[in-house]
This record gives C-alpha cells, sequence and structure tokens, in this order.
C-alpha cells in the first residue's frame, strides 16, 4: 500500500478560475468581490447576522476578544484541551485564563463544570467545538445569561455541523471559523468571525479595518474616514477569499463524501469497540457530525504510542493531537487550578486517523483492518 498521509487539501476545480478573476479585476486587497461573495454565501448558508473574513482564526479570536472589551485581571474560562490560539487571544488581552476539564465521553468542555468557576471577575466563556461536535450550549447560554458573560464559540472544526438545528458558531454572541488546510473547507489559511450580537456589529467592521471607519467610508455612509479605535490587519487578500469562494460553493459535495468515509471508519471500528480494545467518538443526541475527524482513544500513552508505530510501518499516518494547556510550558506556573483528569486523558490517548476528500474507500479499509491486526495480533 502506498503512503497514507494524515492530510491532504483538496480543490473542488474553481479555485485557479477565481484567483485569475481576481487578479485580473486589479484588486487583490482584502474586502472586494470574492470577500463579499464568502460573506454573503456564508450569511444566507448558516443564518448569521454578520460575518467577515480573517486571515485566520486566531484573528477571529483576537477580534473576539477585542469585542467583549477583555481587559487585564478579567478571567475567561476555555477547556484545556485545545489549541493555544483559544487561550492566547486572552492572554494577549493581559486575562486570566482559567481551564476547565472536558467531559468523561467527549473531549468538549464539561458545562456542569462551568459554573464552580465562575467568579466576579469572569467575562467570557469560550466553548471549543471539538471535532466539530457540539458543547451543551442550552447550558453554557443559561449560565452566560445568569452571570451576564459573553460567549464566543471556537468554531475552528465546525463548520457545517449543528446544535439542535443551529449552526454551530452561531449561539454565542460571536463565533470563530477556521479554514486552515486541514479543516472541511479550506483557503491554505483563513478564517471567518461570526457576529451573531448586533451590539458587535458596527464596532467588529472597525476592529477589521485597522480601528478606522473605512468601511462606513466605502458604502457611502461618511465622507470621511479615519482613526477612531483599536484594531488591526484582519484582512485576508482577494487570493484567499477566491480561493475560499471555489470551496464553500461545494461544501455539500465535500461533506457527504467525508460523512461517508467517517461512517465507513466507524462501521469497520465498532467491533473492536464492543470488545473493548478502544473507544470511538462519542456524538451526543444534541449534536450533528460534520466529520472534521475520526479519532479513537486507546487506553493509555504507551499503547497509542505503539500503534502511532505500527501504522507508520504500514505506510500510515497518524497522530495525537492537543497536549492539555495548564500543563504547557508557557502556562504550567501560573495554573492554580484541580487536576483535569480527563483533559489529561485525551492528551495521552486519542488517536487521529488519516480523514481528507480524496480518502478511498479501499484506504480505508487498509487502516481499519492494521488497527484491526494490531489489536488482535
Amino acid at each position: 500500500m502506498k503512503n497514507i498521509p494524515f492530510n491532504k487539501p483538496f480543490l473542488t476545480g474553481n479555485e485557479l478560475n477565481y484567483i485569475k478573476d481576481a487578479v485580473e479585476s486589479g484588486k487583490i486587497s482584502g474586502n472586494g468581490k470574492f470577500t463579499k461573495l464568502c460573506h454573503e454565501l456564508f450569511e444566507n448558508t448558516f443564518n448569521v447576522n454578520k460575518t467577515l473574513l480573517t486571515s485566520s482564526c486566531t484573528d477571529a479570536l483576537e477580534m473576539s476578544a477585542m469585542l467583549a472589551n477583555i481587559e487585564e485581571n478579567d478571567e475567561v474560562i476555555i477547556p484545556s484541551f485545545t489549541f493555544v490560539s483559544t487561550a492566547l487571544a486572552f492572554i494577549r488581552e493581559k486575562a486570566t485564563i482559567v481551564f476547565a476539564d472536558s467531559n468523561k465521553n467527549n473531549p468538549n468542555i464539561d458545562a456542569d463544570l462551568i459554573e464552580g468557576l465562575i467568579t466576579p471577575r469572569t467575562k467570557a466563556i469560550v466553548p471549543v467545538h471539538y471535532a466539530g461536535i457540539a458543547c451543551d450550549m442550552d447550558k453554557i447560554m443559561n449560565l452566560a445569561e445568569k452571570h451576564n458573560l459573553v460567549v464566543i464559540e471556537d468554531a475552528a472544526q465546525a463548520i457545517d455541523s449543528y446544535y439542535k438545528g443551529k449552526a454551530l458558531g452561531t449561539i454565542g454572541d460571536l463565533g470563530c471559523f477556521s479554514f486552515h488546510e486541514t479543516k472541511n473547507i479550506i483557503s491554505g489559511e483563513g478564517g471567518l468571525l461570526a457576529i451573531n450580537n448586533q451590539n458587535y456589529t458596527k464596532r467588529s467592521e472597525v476592529l477589521w479595518e485597522k480601528g478606522t471607519n473605512r468601511s462606513e467610508f466605502f458604502r457611502g455612509e461618511v465622507n470621511k474616514y479615519g482613526w477612531i479605535d483599536t484594531g488591526s490587519s484582519f484582512l485576508p487578500s482577494e487570493i484567499i477569499a477566491a480561493f475560499l469562494y471555489a470551496q464553500f460553493e461545494n461544501l455539500q459535495s465535500i461533506q457527504n463524501k467525508r460523512k461517508k468515509l467517517w461512517d465507513q471508519y466507524h462501521n469497520n471500528l465498532k467491533e473492536l469497540q464492543n470488545e473493548g480494545h478502544l473507544e470511538l467518538p462519542f456524538i451526543p443526541d444534541y449534536a450533528t457530525n460534520n466529520a472534521h475527524m475520526f479519532y479513537i482513544i486507546c487506553k493509555n500513552l504507551d499503547e497509542r504510542s505503539a500503534l502511532i508505530s505500527y501504522l507508520k510501518e504500514k505506510n500510515i499516518l497518524s497522530v495525537f493531537h492537543y497536549l492539555s494547556l495548564h500543563k504547557s510550558d508557557y502556562y504550567a506556573d501560573k495554573y492554580k487550578g484541580n487536576e483535569l483528569n480527563n483533559s489529561d486523558h485525551y492528551t495521552d490517548c486519542l488517536l487521529r486517523l488519516p480523514l481528507f476528500y480524496e480518502l478511498t474507500e479501499s484506504e480505508v479499509d487498509y487502516i481499519t483492518e492494521s488497527i484491526s491486526k494490531f489489536y488482535k495480533k
């Protein structure tokens, strides 16, 4: 069997045509034709109040921290089992990160633990929809309303996934998406901020445009524009937006293929789960599956390391994922909370398997047969 990579970017067919269109239009800086097309398609598809393309999901998170007026000594609750960007956006504003543990049956933040972490200094909750599977958003939104907190959804992995029929990233005050090359639809690097709370709409454009009211000027709403707030250069170029629009147009065909592969993985491996060798992803009744990722949970770190090596010998690249942020070199000496046993369990035991559009059914069979041989040898 040829080498099976963990990920392979997929081109739908129109990316280069749209990039050529953008270049020939004479405008390749941000907020042009393809940026507007992406905004309109996303807003219409997922019923969003307003969207802004960004250069990354990290940018979208940093904009969210600014919009929420996160300041020094404010506290922000996030899961420990997440990518560093989730924390970094708030660290940059000098906030204190309060890490929460994951659920026992999936890596999402345990919503039942959040209220015990809220103090008078708490400003925001940042649920991360791991693998595109929804957190318990009713519990989180009710807590936010009770304690007057901002909810910022880290929906980096969650495009086209839903909680009780509502698109992830559109439930909290703000939602942040990623179009990194490892995501379901891609632009190499790229992101999007969904502004769901209209109180943030006007200021979001100002932050997006380097602290100026440039967007209002171009719409003819003011006769000149200037520096009126903080902000940064969050806009991606039209070249990135053109690439992304080609992907957006093909979202459902991409999703259909990914879901078919995900189901094949699950069906092929459920016998191993039934026999107690490993655990498969758990999807709560309130959540849908966008097939962003297929992972298994091994029993311990040694077993996972041995399986990674075994699969590598079979020309299959599998990878582990996040390391608990509360134990990171950067934050360990700052962390004063409890042990986060579930987060640490996923750190040691979660293993991600190859999943990308051009992966074949025969390759999935080969991967799952190899895993079965590892456990039954």
